[in-house]
C-alpha cells in the first residue's frame, strides 16, 4: 500500500505554519502553538481572537474571510437587490463577495475584518494555491458516522488515510486536511462518496480552527500534524470521479454497498471499533434493502471480531429500528 509522500527541502522552502506557532524563537527553536493554547474567548473578545488567527492562517498562505457565528460570510453582497448578471466575484471592487473574497495579504485581511467587526470566526479557502486545500468533512449528525465511512472506504479501495491536518468541530464531527493537486480540481459535494462525508473543494471553504460559532469552537486536533497531508492518489480518484447514477431503491440517493465489501469490513474491525463498524455496516444494508438478507453473515462476521451474539444481534437490531 502507497504511503504519502513527505514534504521536502529545508523548512524555509515552506510559507510560515500557524499550527507550528509562527515565529522562530532563538532561544531553543522549539514553537508553541497558538491553536493548541486558544482559551475560550469571552463573547466581546471573540471578533480579536478570530482576526487573530485568520492573520496566522493567512502568513500561512491559507486565504481567508470573516465568518458569522453561523458560519457565513460575515460581509453581505454589495449587488444585494440589484443582482449582476452574471454574478459579479469580486470584480466591482467592493467587498461582500464570500469566498471570492479570501485573501492572504494582511492589510485585505484587516481591512475585511474592520468592515465586519461582528466576525467571531474565519474561512479557509479550499482550492486556492499554494496549498489547494482539499477538505473531508466526516459529519456525526442525524446518526451518520463520516469517519468510518472513510475507513470503509480506505478498505475497500486499498488506499492509506495518512495523518494529516484535523480540526475538530463542536458537534463532534471533525475536518481532514489535504493537499491536492492544481491541475485537478476538487468539487463540493455533500454525501456523494458515503453517508456522513462532505467535500470541500474549489468553491467552498472551511471554518478555520480558533472560530467561535453558535454551537461552540472549532480546534485543532493536539495530536494531528501541523501541516496537511498530499491527498491519496485513490481518494483523488473517488474524488473527482463522475457522480454515480441515482439509485432508486437507495434511501437518501446513496448507492448500495457491495455486500461482501460490508461484511469484509466487519471482520476487520480493531478493537474499540467493532460495534461502531457493525452498526455502520448494518445501516448501510438497511438502505440497500439487505438487512434481514445480511443480518446473519454480519452478525457471523461481528462474533469473528469477538463480539457476542448477542451484542451483534442487539447493534444490527438498532440499525433496522434506524431506518
Amino acid at each position: 500500500m502507497a504511503m504519502h509522500r513527505r514534504h521536502a527541502g529545508t523548512p524555509t522552502d515552506h510559507p510560515p505554519d500557524p499550527w507550528a506557532g509562527g515565529r522562530p524563537d532563538p532561544g531553543d527553536g522549539r514553537q508553541p502553538d497558538p491553536w493548541a493554547d486558544l482559551h475560550p474567548a469571552r463573547p466581546t473578545d471573540a471578533p480579536a481572537a478570530a482576526l487573530a488567527q485568520a492573520l496566522l492562517a493567512a502568513e500561512a498562505g491559507y486565504p481567508v474571510i470573516p465568518l458569522t457565528r453561523s458560519k457565513l460570510p460575515a460581509l453581505r453582497s454589495p449587488h444585494r437587490g440589484h443582482p449582476e448578471v452574471p454574478p459579479c466575484r469580486g470584480a466591482c471592487g467592493r467587498l461582500g463577495h464570500g469566498i471570492h473574497d479570501a485573501r492572504t495579504d494582511p492589510l485585505a485581511v484587516r481591512r475585511m475584518f474592520a468592515a465586519a467587526p461582528w466576525a467571531t470566526g474565519y474561512g479557509i479557502a479550499c482550492g486556492r494555491p499554494p496549498h489547494h486545500l482539499i477538505g473531508i468533512d466526516l459529519d456525526t449528525k442525524n446518526g451518520a458516522d463520516g469517519l468510518t465511512a472513510l475507513r470503509f472506504l480506505a478498505e475497500q479501495h486499498d488506499f492509506p488515510i495518512p495523518p494529516t491536518v484535523t480540526v475538530l468541530t463542536p458537534s463532534g464531527g471533525r475536518h481532514l486536511w489535504f493537499t491536492g493537486p492544481a491541475s485537478l480540481p476538487v468539487s463540493n459535494s455533500v454525501g456523494r462518496l458515503a453517508p456522513g462525508i462532505d467535500v470541500r473543494g474549489a468553491g467552498g471553504y472551511l471554518v478555520g480552527p480558533g472560530s467561535l460559532t453558535t454551537h461552540g469552537r472549532y480546534v485543532r486536533a493536539p495530536d494531528a500534524p501541523h501541516r496537511p497531508a498530499p491527498v491519496p492518489g485513490t481518494l483523488l480518484t473517488l474524488l473527482t470521479a463522475p457522480p454515480p447514477p441515482a439509485h432508486r431503491e437507495s434511501l437518501y440517493g446513496v448507492p448500495p454497498q457491495p455486500a461482501a465489501a460490508l461484511i469484509r469490513f466487519v471482520r476487520a474491525s480493531p478493537p474499540g471499533q467493532r460495534n461502531a463498524r457493525l452498526f455502520w455496516a448494518a445501516c448501510r444494508a438497511e438502505e440497500s434493502g439487505l438487512g434481514q438478507e445480511l443480518a446473519a453473515r454480519l452478525t457471523e462476521a461481528a462474533r469473528h471480531t469477538g463480539l457476542s451474539t448477542e451484542e451483534a444481534r442487539a447493534t444490527i437490531a438498532s440499525a433496522a429500528r434506524r431506518r
